[in-house]
Parts: C-alpha cells; sequence; structure tokens
C-alpha cells in the first residue's frame, strides 16, 4: 500500500495480498480506514474476459460479470457502487468454463508486452477519475480504439 498525490490531492493505492478471491477481506479495511463514505471514489482495478486483449474501459458501479474478486469485494461492503478500471484479457478458448485456467496462465511475451501497456493506460484512467471525474473518464477511455483492441485471447506462455 502506499499513498500519493496528484497535485493536491490524496490517492491511496492497495495490492491486497489475499487470494483474488478474497478481495473483500483487504478492501474493506481500506474503506473503513480512509473513511470512504461515497463508494465511487474507491476505484477498483481489475482484469476482465468480456474485454478484448489490452482494452482498457471505465465503469462507475454495476454489475460483477462473474468475477469473483469483485464479487467479494460486494459482500464486504455490500454494495456494487465502486467506480472500476477494467483491463481486457479476452475470452479463453474453449468458452467460459475455462476462465479459472485463462486468468492464472502467465501471458506470453507478445499478451504481456500489450497488457504492460493497458496497466500504464489504466494509471492514466484512474488518475483521471480523481483529478476530472467519472465522466470525464469514460468519454475519454472508453471510446478509445487502440491497437491493441482485439478479441484474441491471451497466446499460451512461452517458455
Amino acid at each position: 500500500m502506499a499513498e500519493v498525490r496528484v497535485g493536491p490531492l490524496r490517492l491511496a493505492l492497495a495490492f491486497p495480498q489475499t487470494y483474488m478471491n478474497d478481495s473483500g477481506r483487504a478492501v474493506a479495511p481500506l474503506v473503513r480506514r480512509y473513511g470512504i463514505e461515497d463508494l465511487s471514489h474507491l476505484v477498483v482495478v481489475h482484469d476482465e474476459l468480456d474485454l478484448p486483449l489490452g482494452a482498457v474501459r471505465v465503469k462507475a458501479g454495476g454489475g460483477l460479470a462473474g468475477h469473483n474478486g469483485l464479487r467479494s469485494i460486494n459482500a464486504h461492503l455490500h454494495s456494487d457502487g465502486f467506480s472500476r478500471v477494467r483491463i481486457g484479457i479476452g475470452k479463453p478458448p474453449g468458452g467460459k468454463e475455462r476462465g479459472a485456467e485463462h486468468v492464472l496462465r502467465s501471458p506470453g511475451r507478445q499478451a504481456r508486452a500489450e497488457l504492460d501497456v493497458s496497466i500504464q493506460v489504466a494509471a492514466d484512467a484512474v488518475e483521471c477519475i480523481l483529478t476530472e471525474g467519472m465522466s470525464s473518464a469514460q468519454n475519454r477511455f472508453n471510446g478509445q480504439s487502440r491497437p491493441t483492441d482485439r478479441r484474441d485471447p491471451l497466446p499460451d506462455s512461452e517458455p
């Protein structure tokens, strides 16, 4: 965990050390520690099977799309009103039932390079949410067409 300043604004960054499926166990105490009453001020950055590899999208509240980490956060906060920055990892080959295997596999070199760029874009999206607001971030990042916006899933791991 770290606290940083973006201009005059304070931003707390946290990377839960729990299993992803137990993310809520880490997030709920942070929400209490920082006195976050309006959960739209909590931004969760996560992987998203329903987005093409490398796509980054900003979302205010909403459904959980079968994401167990989001489900855990929702259960601990008793709300799905938190904001999200979603990083696309593409659908797994073989259908939804292979989702766990897909997200746990290490990406190949090319996919890793695309994801590294997406992580930087996601960081920019978080900063935009903080400094300009959710609406501005959605307008700026959700309409963005990037070369990495494609439907290919993460390729198999490379040696």
